[in-house]
């Protein structure tokens, strides 16, 4: 069954005074497409959260984001009260110094300045990284999910315009005959508009007149269209990853679409053409969310 390319899964643990929160989106893309925004903390981290990541989720956009929020205790970043202070009294002394009053909201500029502000290192330990692996794996199923969830409504959807294109197909052999006819007359008047018909052997006359027809002949651009589209259909309902594979056969019954236009000189089954055509144009558009 088919399988989307866009996504989301949500999952959060606690370990200590940590609430860990993942979030994993996912949209199409021709290729797989990375991008992670974690703490500093876990970076050491990221090749491994890389690699899972491409592996269970195969292609497309994929977009993971790791919140952390502190729940109570200390946190491990610290103001300076030395260099706060040692801020606070160059610029006082600048002030002073110029006759310039002294804003209210001081701290707030002092806070912002370099190394104000430290952070005291620590490493991270298997324990507190198994807790939060289980929640990513949680987060990528849930995803899983609901790529699924999609692909089916997506494969619903390219059914019905599948089976329309079938229903157009199954349209054209009325106007067969009536096709011919135009055809057969019209040729008939053009060339006896530059050949005296009486003076040409009527048997071998008829026969260049078949084998002229024969070029316009459509019978083989319905057989492979039919079977394009059963073999889109067969591959839709067997295959998991069959989001490329099934672009391919797009194409291939576009091709046989435009050859049956090409071919039809007629003007409902152009009708019929033009209607398959935008079936088949909604179709790779969907194809292209498919895994």
């Amino acid at each position: 069954m088919l399988i989307s390319m866009t996504g989301f899964g949500r999952a959060n643990t606690e370990y200590k005074e940590k609430k860990i929160i993942i979030d994993i989106k996912t949209l199409n893309s021709k290729s797989t497409d990375i991008t992670t925004r974690i703490p500093n903390f876990y970076r050491e981290k990221e090749i491994a959260l890389r690699k899972l990541l491409a592996s269970e989720l195969q292609r497309g956009k994929i977009d993971f984001c790791m919140f952390v929020e502190i729940n109570g205790g200390e946190t491990s970043t610290k103001f300076s009260d030395k260099i706060i202070l040692n801020y606070y009294n160059q610029l006082k002394t600048l002030c002073d110094t110029n006759n310039i009053p002294i804003s209210n909201d001081i701290l707030s500029s002092i806070i912002r300045m370099p190394d104000v502000m430290t952070t005291n290192s620590e490493n991270l330990n298997d324990e507190e990284w198994e807790y939060i692996l289980i929640s990513i794996k949680q987060a990528i199923e849930e995803c899983k999910n609901f790529r699924q969830h999609e692909g089916n409504i997506l494969a619903q959807d390219i059914i019905s315009n599948l089976n329309s294109i079938t229903e157009l197909l199954s349209q054209v052999p009325q106007y067969e005959a009536e096709r011919i006819n135009v055809l057969k007359e019209r040729l008939n008047h053009s060339l006896k508009e530059i050949v005296d018909t009486a003076n040409i052997d009527a048997n071998r006359y008829e026969q260049e007149i078949i084998f002229y027809l024969e070029k316009f002949d459509i019978n083989e651009e319905k057989v492979r269209l039919k079977k394009h589209c059963d073999y889109f259909l067969q591959t839709l309902n067997s295959e998991n990853f069959a989001g490329k594979k099934l672009g391919f056969i797009a194409q291939e019954m576009g091709r046989e679409i435009n050859t049956l236009g090409a071919k039809a000189n007629h003007v409902e089954i152009q009708k019929l053409v033009i209607m398959m055509k935008d079936e088949l144009e909604k179709i790779k558009e969907q194809v292209l969310n498919a895994l």
